[in-house]
């Protein structure tokens, strides 16, 4: 399996977010006890946004992974986008 990089970019919708945000980490958690979801966590700036990296055969089936998340089911994220990543120097947590 590889890894792929997944970039949220939400909507400007504080509301919006904070109201979903329980469901959408409930989400999360559950793809990282099926084995699916590596890390997951909020990028600072702006625009709001979120980085996961998830295992996977290819960033289609990454993707089709997150179509059941809350804060794309609502319309929180307004852009997202699976690439392929490598790691060369660190190791990720033990699965």
């Amino acid at each position: 399996m590889a890894h792929f990089a997944v970039r949220y970019t939400y909507v400007d919708d504080a509301a919006l977010l904070d109201a979903h945000r329980p469901d959408h980490r409930a989400f999360l958690r559950g793809l990282h006890e099926a084995g699916h979801l590596v890390l997951s966590g909020p990028l600072g700036g702006e625009p709001a946004g979120g980085l996961l990296v998830l295992e996977g055969e290819s960033p289609e089936a990454v993707l089709a992974l997150l179509d059941e998340d809350p804060f794309r089911k609502v319309g929180a994220v307004a852009e997202r986008e699976a690439r392929e990543w490598t790691v060369v120097i660190g190791e990720l947590p033990a699965r």
